[in-house]
């Protein structure tokens, strides 16, 4: 776009190759942050052993958020190419386009990301539906599914009820062999809805973590995209100036 008249004009065209081509590098993490969220999201969602605990706990709102985040996740990797594209083009209205998207990428990341946690977290809206789903199981322990579940979660995660070993006789049920430590041979205080929110927020820390970068990069990327678009504006106007 720069004709170069003087060196005002020099010095313009210099800066405005600098947040091109860093905008352009920026575009390439983002785009690398994208897919590597879309991956971790996917992965989340199609593991086996951890959609067949949600199934059972009948906790599949976790997955909300998760949605959330694939679906922002190709987005903003299409995006990605779109910001590279506008940038090198220096073309005003795709990087007006570019800036918009950048805006509803960092709200829908942001939502994503606090849905995933209202359901991955301690006081969590998860904690609720773990505790009806276990305390339900512990009512009725006597029969042989019910059993097979409670045995299942309390011997991998190391827990005992839904609260504490007193769920067991709050609902009058024995404690079973599988609440308590095969070492020691003591109940396992800890409840399992704990234990199973601090194993599902492990799950969701990365992802968490991920999408907040992306939405970091969505504001620099946006920020700098308006920086461009300013600069391209005043070069066009100089260069029409010594058109007079």
């Amino acid at each position: 776009m720069g004709i170069g008249y003087g060196p005002a004009d020099e010095q313009l065209e210099k800066q405005i190759g600098c947040v091109k081509y860093t905008l352009f590098c920026f575009n390439i993490i983002a785009w690398m942050i994208s897919t590597a969220l879309f991956a971790l999201t996917v992965w989340l969602r199609a593991e086996p052993g951890f959609n067949d605990w949600l199934r059972i706990l009948e906790a599949q709102a976790f997955y909300i958020g998760v949605y959330v985040l694939i679906a922002i996740s190709i987005i903003m990797m299409a995006v990605s190419f779109l910001g590279c594209l506008s940038a090198l083009m220096e073309n005003t209205l795709a990087l007006f386009v570019f800036i918009g998207t950048q805006i509803f990428g960092f709200i829908a990341t942001v939502a994503g990301s606090a849905i995933l946690l209202q359901y991955s977290t301690i006081n969590s809206s998860l904690q609720p539906l773990l505790n009806v789903s276990l305390r339900r199981f512990v009512s009725t322990s006597e029969y042989s599914y019910s059993n097979y579940v409670l045995t299942m979660i309390q011997e991998n995660i190391g827990c005992c009820g839904a609260s504490g070993p007193w769920d067991y006789l709050d609902l009058r049920q024995p404690l079973p062999s599988s609440c308590r430590d095969t070492v020691s041979g003591n109940a396992f205080f800890s409840g399992c809805v704990d234990e199973l929110t601090w194993f599902f927020e492990g799950k969701t820390s990365w992802i968490v973590g991920l999408a907040m970068v992306m939405a970091m990069l969505s504001v620099i990327c946006g920020v700098m995209s308006f920086v461009l678009v300013q600069a391209v504006k005043k070069e066009e106007e100089q260069a029409s100036n010594y058109r007079r």
